[in-house]
């Protein structure tokens, strides 16, 4: 049966990334201890490492700002393309006249 998805605060999972740093214990051990999913705690500290520059990737800060140009970009694209047809439905018009 299939575990049902749990939220988990920021503080709760910085906790947990401190507690196995601070331990060396395995990640594995530590999510068993406190009845986490491995691969859950696992993501968490590789989030960490990326947020302290210790390993590549985006940062939250940069996936925002990524997604928020992404957003803006299909939004000008949207537009432009509409500018097209707008332009060469009156230049047609023109050319009838």
């Amino acid at each position: 049966m299939p575990r049902p998805r749990r939220k988990f605060s920021e503080e709760f999972k910085a906790e947990t990334v401190e507690l196995i740093r601070s331990s060396g214990r395995p990640i594995a051990q530590v999510a068993k201890e406190l009845d986490l999913t491995e691969t859950a705690v696992r993501d968490w500290v590789k989030r960490a490492e990326v947020e302290a520059g210790q390993r590549p990737g985006l940062s939250t800060d940069e996936r925002e700002e990524l997604k928020a140009l992404r957003k803006e970009n299909r939004l000008l694209k949207m537009e432009r393309d509409l500018l097209k047809k707008a332009a060469a439905f009156f230049a047609r018009e023109d050319e009838t006249r």
